[in-house]
């Protein structure tokens, strides 16, 4: 694969639907590791499927939640995953083992997190009704952000793209730009609508390349800014939009935005229905509107950090759009002709003889020469899509894949199976005990040299004047997302009576909406508890 031909003539944008991934349960967000390699899902049941998104199968399901996952996201060299639930938990996951690192359990619900872009110790979290907190994951501290007014705590954070700084938004329109390491304040400017007015910061998304920044605000539309800029103007700067893009027919409010991955692009997600709206940065204008399944409503958006393919999630399915691959038989021969219909081939002289008789033996000059010379074929040239414009070297110890191991279904029934250590890591002792009389003795110190899971170290976090009421936003009454989204979409292999799932009103308090034991099995769904618990939907665990 040569990524440096994806700058390609043509457009860089997805056209059309590519497919979908189907994870069981119910998505509800996805976010792309950095090289775009693995794709992480997080679902309505609490499970955390990741994605290997080059052969589009699942590589890892990790049973991270009892509650829905409402944010991910990938720390840079790959290896740590942070998840966010409803029940206001935030874990830190080791993607190559599954095991939880680390928890924190915060008052109120968590809007979003996000990982240092540089910095592996640290993890921006926006919980409801708080101001922004930066965890700092080796000694379980937490630093609670200054807001632009106490009175105002609905506030939105967001690192820049090395994690300089943050870069906070609250209600009334004020953006905040703090220093990451200090928390003091850098830059500071107000988002105001034509007639002066304020209006509410939705969310601040960067792009992977350059300086420029978005924020999508509850009037409807979405502003592109310049970061150097910003810093420029300093406090209470008065900083111009480079862009402003909405929808003047039909003024579509947005529920996600984002940049492509070489930030030319942005893609925005409506909040009333399926479609994204594909915007060049450079111009302004409308380039492509990406129409799904009529009725849907999305949930979220995430584009590919070096294709131009975008993974959107409505109705707790992932789709894929990306662009129409067209056959070019020439880009492999130059003097490739397709025929319609066949000619009869005239043979030129000389052209099937082992040499060439006929030819000259010209003097080598110049490229001719430089032929003879070593070609160097051990040496590996960094792929500079992969690396950043401060970076020379890629990072060799980022995991870009996850090894998948077989399932064996039946391992006690093959008698050359595996050797015994490793068939006491799979195969129930009492199984093995029937065909070998001392079957425990002997299982014994193989499970013995498996080091026990360790337990991971939950920390409270005690915030001042915070609601511990709360309802998150996806449970919530007034956001239609969950009660249609689970009554519009399901998953495959529902059984028996609940088969009449779609047309109940209200699946709330103790009703099992998720029919996928026997599809997903006890592992991936962490057992029986597991999947009653992470059956009973989001309103009524709330509720009860």
């Amino acid at each position: 694969m040569n990524l440096e031909l994806l700058e390609s003539f043509g457009q860089n944008y997805p056209e059309e639907a590519d497919g979908t991934l189907d994870c069981i349960s119910m998505a509800l967000t996805c976010t792309f590791n950095r090289w775009g390699t693995l794709l992480a899902v997080g679902c309505n049941d609490g499970r955390i499927v990741i994605w290997d998104f080059l052969t589009r199968g699942i590589a890892k399901i990790i049973s991270a939640h009892i509650h829905p996952v409402c944010s991910l996201c990938w720390s840079r060299d790959g290896h740590k995953l942070v998840s966010a639930s409803t029940d206001n938990i935030v874990s830190l996951w080791d993607v190559l083992t599954g095991d939880c690192d680390q928890r924190f359990r915060f008052p109120s619900p968590i809007l979003k997190l996000q990982y240092h872009p540089r910095d592996l110790d640290k993890v921006l979290v926006c919980p409801m009704k708080s101001a922004p907190v930066l965890l700092t994951l080796s000694d379980s501290k937490h630093v609670v952000l200054p807001v632009d007014d106490d009175s105002d705590l609905n506030v939105v954070a967001a690192f820049d793209r090395r994690g300089e700084y943050i870069y906070t938004g609250n209600a009334k329109g004020k953006i905040l730009v703090l220093n990451t390491d200090t928390q003091d304040l850098v830059a500071s400017f107000r988002v105001t609508t034509g007639t002066s007015n304020t209006t509410a910061i939705k969310s601040i998304e960067f792009a992977r390349k350059g300086s420029c920044f978005l924020i999508n605000t509850a009037d409807r539309i979405i502003r592109v800014y310049d970061g150097r800029e910003i810093l420029t103007c300093g406090r209470d700067g008065e900083p111009e939009p480079m862009q402003k893009l909405q929808d003047l027919v039909n003024r579509t409010p947005w529920k996600r935005c984002c940049f492509s991955g070489d930030g030319e692009y942005i893609v925005a997600g409506s909040a009333r229905q399926h479609a994204l709206y594909i915007w060049e940065k450079s111009i302004g204008n409308l380039v492509k509107i990406l129409h799904g399944t009529r009725g849907e409503l999305l949930l979220d958006v995430a584009w590919h950090p070096v294709r131009p393919i975008i993974a959107s999630i409505s109705s707790g399915v992932v789709s894929i759009w990306a662009q129409n691959q067209v056959e070019n038989w020439s880009a492999f021969a130059p003097d490739f002709k397709e025929l319609d219909e066949n000619v009869e081939y005239e043979e030129r002289e000389s052209e099937f003889d082992i040499e060439d008789e006929d030819k000259s033996e010209p003097e080598q000059t110049g490229a001719d020469a430089a032929e003879d010379e070593e070609v160097d074929v051990t040496s590996v040239d960094p792929i500079v899509a992969f690396c950043s414009s401060d970076e020379e070297l890629e990072d060799f110890k980022a995991l870009l894949y996850l090894p998948i191991a077989p399932e064996v279904e039946d391992p006690e029934e093959n008698p050359f199976g595996p050797p015994p250590d490793a068939a006491g890591q799979t195969t129930p002792v009492e199984d093995v005990s029937a065909h070998t009389g001392s079957g425990d003795k002997k299982r014994q110190p193989s499970s013995e040299g498996v080091p026990p899971k360790k337990k991971a170290r939950t920390t409270t976090i005690e915030l001042q004047g915070v609601p511990s009421d709360e309802v998150h936003p996806l449970l919530g009454v007034k956001g239609d997302s969950k009660s249609k989204k689970k009554t519009a979409g399901r998953p495959k292999g529902s059984k028996g009576k609940e088969k009449d799932f779609p047309f109940r009103p209200k699946p709330y308090r103790g009703d099992r909406v998720y029919p996928d034991g026997a599809v997903a099995g006890g592992g991936a769904g962490g057992g029986m508890k597991g999947r009653a618990e992470g059956g009973l939907t989001a309103a009524g665990k709330d509720a009860i």
